[in-house]
């Protein structure tokens, strides 16, 4: 008969010879030996306090965590829908199809264009779907990768900029539906179609610029996601999309390129349609709000990001 009390001895015996038999053996060194301190092979990352430089060799190497991130993001999207990739196609389709009654139709705008008006309707639709996406997807995604950015360390500019990577294949499909209207309208290609992916890059930049405060904010403030809605919609009537920037008054021109999204569409358009060029002061005021947007946005994002683990 075994007592309780002899179970439970040999209970502690089993588990010492465990213990011991898994405790790995040091070899024995002849000669000197230096002590080697387990502590020296540890590096602390603290915060800093004040505006700091933007590191972008840092984002060069966490590189592959990018685009790995980038290819999460799309997978996700496209998991158990029904449409898949159509969603692409339907969000600018029905952009062009609301305008075009609004503006076209209602507001008289098809009259006086220079081409077709669905096709001036979807090539503005084209990049602003681009905008939106990005923009909505970079102001979300800290919130959604908030057990990555509380468990180990990268840089936290990765996570706006995959989530942008991510909406370039959706832009990818739209614009072959383009191409294909353009050719169903017999419009032909033009030599300025090579400066397209400049105002496709500036497309991105705009949204990761608005994007990275957007999404910093966020962290701090979760009511701030309920904006991006809002902030769309205003920003698409406040946008060359469902009608030319032509049809603004000259006096209000300038003021007009305050807007940095009427001299990215307005580019786009000029690149692809071969349409009349747009105001080159206009472009260059739009293109110098982008760039200031996107650095303040940068040192914004920098400055903040040492709190978002212990927000988040």
């Amino acid at each position: 008969m075994i007592f309780p009390w002899m179970r439970l001895l040999l209970s502690v015996r089993q588990l010492k010879l465990d213990s011991d038999s898994a405790a790995p053996t040091m070899p024995r060194l002849s000669g000197p030996t230096s002590a080697v301190d387990p502590l020296s092979s540890i590096t602390i990352i603290e915060p800093r306090p004040g505006w700091r430089p933007i590191q972008l060799a840092e984002i060069w190497q966490y590189r592959d965590l990018l685009f790995f991130l980038a290819w999460r993001d799309i997978k996700v999207r496209y998991k158990q829908t029904v449409l898949g990739g159509a969603w692409a196609v339907i969000q600018p389709l029905m952009t062009m199809i609301v305008l075009a009654i609004a503006f076209g139709k209602l507001g008289k705008m098809a009259e006086h264009t220079e081409v077709p008006y669905p096709v001036l309707t979807f090539c503005g639709a084209v990049p602003w779907t681009l905008f939106a996406a990005s923009l909505s997807q970079a102001g979300n995604s800290l919130i959604g990768s908030q057990n990555l950015i509380s468990k180990v360390y990268f840089p936290r500019l990765i996570i706006p900029v995959s989530s942008i990577l991510g909406a370039v294949l959706d832009f990818a499909i739209a614009f072959g539906v383009l191409l294909v209207l353009m050719f169903i309208y017999g419009l032909a290609l033009h030599w300025s179609i090579l400066l397209l992916p400049v105002f496709v890059l500036l497309t991105l930049l705009t949204a990761l610029a608005v994007g990275l405060c957007l999404s910093a904010l966020n962290v701090e403030y979760r009511d701030v996601r309920y904006t991006f809605p809002f902030l769309t919609q205003l920003w698409l009537l406040a946008s060359p999309v469902g009608y030319s920037s032509k049809e603004i008054p000259p006096a209000w021109q300038m003021l007009y390129g305050l807007n940095p999204m009427t001299g990215v569409i307005e580019g786009f358009r000029w690149a692809l349609l071969g349409m009349s060029p747009p105001s080159m002061r206009m472009m260059m005021l739009s293109a110098t709000i982008v760039v200031a947007l996107l650095v303040g946005g940068l040192y914004y994002f920098r400055r903040v990001e040492k709190t978002f683990a212990d927000i988040i």
